[in-house]
């Protein structure tokens, strides 16, 4: 199981955010897809494509964002954040 918070980001203040746990059994990616899918899906945006920065800095750090060069579509906000809660 994994809690995954995110929030999206205007001017640099929250101006939403989302918490979710996994409920699907199997690997890590599986999860964190889960959540991330399930954290869009509540906040109304589309799913963001992973850069490499994206892995590198989640990998690390267990968090990363996302900014208009993950999306096709324009965004109204400036970042897109996630990040693994203990």
């Amino acid at each position: 199981m994994i809690k995954i918070s995110g929030a999206l980001i205007k001017n640099t203040k929250i101006i939403a955010e989302e918490i979710v746990t996994s409920t699907v059994e199997g690997e890590y990616q599986e999860k964190l897809k889960e959540c991330i899918t399930e954290i869009c899906y509540k906040l109304d945006i589309e799913k963001p494509y992973w850069l490499p920065r994206n892995l590198t800095a989640y990998n690390k750090h267990n968090k990363t964002f996302f900014d208009e060069n993950n999306f096709v579509d324009k965004i109204d906000f400036d970042k897109f954040i996630i990040e693994e809660m203990e």
